[in-house]
């Protein structure tokens, strides 16, 4: 995660470092001697779905770049930290604590995995500190363990500028069944929050749409060998793979299917979207699908700047699946601390409880043009962005096919 780090020349909040990346990026227009502030970012910058997270990190950055160049909240420098989980969540859970343990933190950006977000939310929640995922998915982050028939806020600090599995695994569902024309689908999963979810939204709205589910499966993370599994599917007849979970595992599971002779896609969600995929399944990726939130980042207007800099940076990982919705997020927290600073007479608030509890209040009243589109956020602290656009790997890339929002069953 990103953290935004304080520090004010009062002296009442200082400045740590908190064993993170310091990622200061462009100098900008140094603020003089007035407040900095840290923004943290959580993601996994190594190992398994470092290529999407370090996406996450670096459209973040590129906003705290931009907030400093262009003086976005006068008085006021901003720093990037990010700091690495791993994908797991007890590392998780330990940055986020490292974080709220910062007296000058407000704010908090990440992390990608759903299963991750679950150990940090209540410690951020007890801060009162506020934290926005640009691509965690999972229903119940938002709307409570009971989503589908009582839907209750668990935590008025958390918000996402990524839109959920709900809607994600019908628009899957339905562009399967009445685009594809497939009707016949074998559903995986990674045991993981996200995955599972994703996979069970899937397979109830297929089967409601007129389509069968021909078998099911799970497979865990790390692993390699999917012979059993291509077996099964392969005896099936299934004429779709639908898979719930990252690119790792699923480019493996492509790659052992089509060497098998099954000559079906793999289709999948975003945790599959990032050019990784391709590279590690090469031409046996030809064909396979993956939904991802929002429209395309090239052909948003506003974004031609975030990924000409990106790209001018020489950052690492992919900035296609989330980076532009990290930028999002961070220009959230930048511009809650502004509406802060602006009620306060022009200054930052020097009580750093009060100035994250109105950074909090700031957020869930954004209303601005985004990179992604109009960021604003429901009461739930979901976006009110339901965008979501299919790819296909064609000829080597990821193409998008089909964009529109999900008709729930």
């Amino acid at each position: 995660m990103v953290i935004l780090t304080s520090v004010l020349t009062t002296g009442a909040l200082t400045l740590t470092a908190c064993g993170s990346r310091d990622d200061s990026g462009d100098k900008g227009g140094d603020n003089g001697s007035g407040t900095t502030l840290t923004i943290g970012v959580d993601a996994p910058l190594s190992g398994e779905n470092s290529t999407t997270g370090l996406g996450i990190q670096y459209g973040a950055q590129i906003a705290v770049d931009d907030a400093n160049k262009n003086n976005w909240v006068p008085g006021v420098k901003f720093k990037l930290k990010a700091l690495d989980d791993k994908a797991q969540p007890a590392t998780g859970q330990s940055n986020a604590t490292n974080i709220v343990g910062d007296k000058t933190a407000v704010g908090a950006v990440g992390p990608l995995n759903s299963g991750v977000a679950q150990t940090m939310q209540q410690v951020f929640a007890s801060a009162d500190m506020v934290q926005i995922s640009p691509a965690n998915t999972a229903p119940e982050l938002t709307q409570g363990k009971n989503w589908q028939t009582d839907k209750k806020r668990p935590f008025k600090t958390y918000f996402r500028t990524a839109t959920t599995d709900e809607l994600q695994g019908s628009f899957a569902a339905g562009y399967a069944y009445n685009g594809l024309k497939k009707k016949k689908a074998f559903v995986v999963d990674d045991k993981q929050t996200y995955g599972a979810g994703l996979a069970k939204i899937f397979n109830e709205q297929y089967k409601k749409l007129g389509g069968k589910v021909v078998g099911t499966d799970h497979v865990n993370t790390g692993d390699k060998d999917f012979g059993s599994l291509v077996t099964k599917i392969k005896n099936s007849g299934a004429d779709l793979l639908y898979y719930g979970g990252q690119y790792d595992e699923s480019a493996l599971i492509t790659k052992q299917l089509k060497d098998a002779g099954v000559k079906i896609p793999l289709f999948g969600g975003d945790g599959m979207f990032a050019t990784t995929y391709i590279e590690a399944a090469g031409k046996s990726s030809e064909g396979d699908l993956a939904t991802a939130i929002g429209v395309p980042a090239d052909t948003l207007p506003a974004a031609k700047t975030f990924i000409q800099t990106y790209k001018d940076k020489g950052y690492k990982g992919d900035y296609g699946a989330y980076g532009a919705y990290a930028y999002d997020a961070t220009t959230a927290i930048i511009k809650a601390v502004k509406a802060a600073a602006d009620a306060n007479g022009g200054k930052v608030p020097t009580d750093i409880n009060d100035l994250r509890s109105k950074v909090v209040d700031g957020v869930q009243k954004s209303d601005f043009e985004g990179l992604t589109g109009k960021i604003s956020f429901d009461e739930y602290g979901d976006t009110t962005n339901k965008q979501l656009t299919v790819y296909q790997v064609e000829k080597g890339a990821w193409k998008d096919v089909e964009t529109g929002t999900a008709d729930l069953q």
